[in-house]
């Protein structure tokens, strides 16, 4: 186990230490979160029957920890559509085994590639915006079709839907590696007093297959033992904030508040909130980022009162295609239910859900907005730190930036 050195007034000394716990976290094995001190991904294969998939069933948090399995593909983009699974790097884990679990389904006939191609498309419009379950898809139906016969194709599914999950459990793991000195430095600014960081929506662990974007680097400072303290977003209307990111940051023991969504501009103008961390659903080439509604409200603040503000965005949640993230990046319209019923506890501990709006009343529910790239101060990314701008981006991903303009 990594253990932290006394202070010492030294950079070159500090550099080294840095290096040491770099080091050490990345021999770790890729596994985070706990609850009830048993380690748990967002999705896995089931022990017992290859056939099924789990997921946490995360419509039920923080009421209740439920494993739900799932056996079709249809089961699979219900699960995606209603959001027992969402976040943008789960919602592509959850893709990928889809396939897989349409693979099982698909006729060993000349009609077995029409089902999977057909099924693809399926899960593809489960979720439009982030753009991680497309990717995943498509990669997996790739490496179905190059495949040989239908039990190969079967077997390549599986693998591919599992690599996929590895891959981004290792993504997110390394998002916390270089998104921690950032957390430091403001540490070092902030003289022992916690780093008060401001999040919207969820970007934990609870959002990929394990670790998460935006809340890596504050479990990666906890792990080291830096001071932090997270400002939690409530996130209107499904509660993502206030349901999931506090529920999984009590699970980790890292001090936070629940806020409403209203309030992290006031936090911002009273000198609060040291910077800004959220994750992605989808970001440009050219740095524009989409992430729950209500986030390019928090940049515009951040702004505003001269605080740092972070994307933490996969590599997967990059669009190559699309320049203008403002006009081109689909925004998903959900349900007006979301906004018209809320669900919490009544006093006897029972979940109950209750009418917040009048039938009377029109509803607007965009799940998304996006935020431009001058209102990003860097994007933090498994393989390192850039600006939101093409010409960055492009260096850090020169093997997957295509030059459109």
């Amino acid at each position: 186990m990594y253990k932290k050195p006394d202070n010492k007034n030294n950079k070159a000394y500090e550099l080294i230490e840095f290096k040491k716990y770099v080091s050490w976290l990345k021999r770790k094995k890729t596994k985070e979160m706990e609850v009830n001190g048993r380690h748990y991904r967002t999705i896995w294969v089931d022990g017992d029957n290859p056939n099924v998939i789990n997921i946490i069933d995360q419509t039920k948090l923080p009421y209740r920890f439920d494993v739900k399995q799932v056996r079709t593909y249809n089961e699979m983009i219900r699960s995606i559509s209603d959001m027992e699974v969402r976040g943008a790097g789960l919602i592509g884990a959850a893709g990928a085994y889809g396939m897989y679990l349409a693979s099982l389904e698909a006729p060993g006939d000349e009609g077995f590639l029409p089902f999977v191609n057909n099924a693809a498309q399926k899960l593809k419009k489960a979720r439009p915006t982030a753009i991680n379950l497309e990717w995943a898809v498509d990669k997996v139906e790739k490496e179905i079709e190059q495949a040989g016969n239908t039990a190969e194709k079967v077997a390549a599914a599986l693998k591919a839907a599992n690599n996929i999950a590895d891959e981004d459990a290792e993504t997110g793991k390394k998002i916390g590696i270089n998104g921690l000195p950032l957390i430091e430095r403001a540490s070092a600014d902030n003289i022992g007093k916690p780093v008060n960081i401001l999040t919207h929506c969820n970007a934990g662990w609870l959002a990929f297959v394990d670790h998460g974007s935006a809340l890596s680097p504050v479990y990666a400072a906890h792990k080291k033992g830096v001071k932090v303290h997270v400002w939690v977003d409530e996130t209107r209307p499904r509660n993502q904030g206030a349901m999931l990111t506090a529920w999984e940051l009590s699970k980790a023991g890292v001090p936070h508040t629940v806020i409403t969504d209203n309030e992290g501009g006031l936090l911002m103008q009273k000198k609060m909130v040291d910077m800004v961390i959220v994750g992605s659903d989808r970001t440009t080439y050219t740095g524009d980022v989409a992430n729950k509604i209500g986030t390019y409200l928090k940049a515009l603040a951040a702004y505003d009162n001269n605080i740092p503000f972070y994307a933490a965005v996969y590599s997967s949640s990059f669009d190559w295609i699309i320049s203008d993230g403002v006009r081109e990046i689909p925004i998903e319209q959900r349900s007006d239910d979301e906004v018209r019923f809320i669900t919490g506890l009544d006093e006897s501990g029972k979940p109950v859900k209750v009418a917040v709006v009048t039938e009377e009343s029109p509803v607007s529910n965009y799940a998304f907005d996006v935020t431009p790239a001058r209102l990003v101060t860097a994007i933090i990314t498994e393989r390192g730190i850039c600006d939101a701008n093409k010409k960055s981006i492009a260096s850090m991903f020169p093997d997957k930036f295509r030059n459109n303009d």
